[in-house]
């Protein structure tokens, strides 16, 4: 007879391992605090050595198991030394969660091709050469694993008075990667699922973060409120734990209900 697990147990991670790029500060940092509050093993990475010493010294001040690795994934022997280094220190992966990004503001007729590559480098092409091998040399063979990607409500189109069509292009992308992974490997029982956020304060969104143009952005919202330190916690659990077990290939915005308004 089997033996109905609760709600706790569902999404207890005690003797699983995440590593969650982009770790150190913003919207992975909370994410890395929810996987290792939930009982996982994080590894957290992010290119400065600084500002992961600080983000470790926080979590393990709250009692979390904690480690980092400074990295910089938008190049292949950046991503792949990640890969080493992570499998190295947690000897297996059962939880990634991409959320290294970046941006860049300029007029789509006035972005240099270097910025192009610099967005899309590490935006797409950087994640998904962290995720192969990721898959290949540890999910895969185990044949368990939880991938979530960081997109955001730029996938799903434009928006005024922001250009950035590097940064909507390759997180319009994300999304159909991670459901096309989630295809190609789920027969592995890897789970792969993107979330969305809106707008939460960030050092990439802190040109939007005044505090009139706050209210007068949140003043839009259904919920009319921006993201907080607490807005991933809920969901990015759900994609990593087995109460998320049959949810694959899924794109979830977390963004106050601004996807749900019909533009007008």
């Amino acid at each position: 007879m089997t033996t109905t697990r609760t709600v706790q147990q569902l999404h207890d991670l005690s003797g699983r391992t995440a590593l969650v790029t982009g770790g150190s500060r913003g919207l992975g940092l909370q994410m890395a605090q929810a996987l290792g509050e939930a009982g996982a093993k994080v590894l957290i990475s992010a290119r400065k050595a600084g500002e992961l010493a600080e983000a470790v010294a926080l979590l393990r001040a709250q009692g979390l198991d904690v480690d980092s690795v400074a990295a910089d994934a938008g190049d292949e022997a950046g991503a792949l030394a990640l890969a080493d280094a992570a499998l190295a220190r947690l000897g297996h992966i059962d939880i990634l969660v991409n959320n290294a990004g970046t941006t860049w503001g300029a007029p789509a007729e006035a972005m240099p091709t270097e910025a192009w590559d610099k967005v899309v480098n590490l935006n797409l092409r950087g994640l998904f050469l962290l995720s192969r091998e990721v898959a290949r040399r540890s999910m895969i063979p185990r044949r368990q694993g939880r991938i979530v990607n960081t997109a955001s409500i730029a996938a799903l189109g434009g928006s005024l008075g922001m250009s950035a069509a590097a940064y909507h292009a390759s997180k319009g992308a994300v999304v159909a990667l991670t459901k096309a992974l989630a295809a190609e490997w789920g027969p592995h029982n890897i789970n792969v699922n993107a979330i969305l956020p809106g707008l939460f304060p960030s050092r990439m969104s802190k040109h939007l973060m005044t505090p009139d143009k706050v209210r007068e952005r949140a003043a839009h919202l259904p919920l009319q409120r921006i993201g907080d330190d607490e807005g991933l916690k809920g969901v990015v659990l759900l994609f990593a734990s087995d109460a998320g077990k049959h949810i694959t290939g899924q794109a979830l915005a977390v963004d106050g209900g601004a996807s749900a308004l019909v533009a007008g």
